[in-house]
């Protein structure tokens, strides 16, 4: 069964950091580009970073840029997303999320395969 599990969200205070991880099973995590998303309570999935299937390029929501990083381990399966600088803003829960076919973009609508999801709160 293919599955993508996320972990390492939680409580931070403004300006701290997070690392979040995405454990992927089930399917050759190498082949595919893959990409973090978020959701906050009363709004849309939005996208926040996007990697390509060799950890080559990466793409990242304007709002992003400069504090997140995300990158990839194929050796190890796994997908992680460094957050530093946090704001309040930034709360919400973080999916992990595959791409389908040769898709590497910022759309969920291009979404094969999504995680459970980690919750990431930042206190003021």
């Amino acid at each position: 069964q293919e599955q993508l599990v996320e972990s390492g969200g939680g409580l931070v205070q403004a300006g701290g950091s997070l690392r979040l991880s995405c454990a992927a099973s089930g399917h050759t995590f190498s082949s595919y580009a893959m990409g973090w998303f978020r959701q906050a309570p009363g709004k849309e999935r939005e996208f926040v970073a996007a990697i390509s299937w060799s950890g080559g390029n990466t793409y990242y929501a304007d709002s992003d840029k400069g504090r997140f990083t995300i990158s990839r381990n194929n050796a190890r399966n796994t997908m992680y997303l460094q957050m530093n600088s946090l704001k309040p803003e930034d709360t919400a829960v973080y999916y992990c999320a595959r791409f389908m076919g040769a898709y590497y973009g910022d759309s969920r609508n291009h979404v094969e395969i999504w995680g459970q999801g980690t919750q990431v709160t930042v206190s003021s």
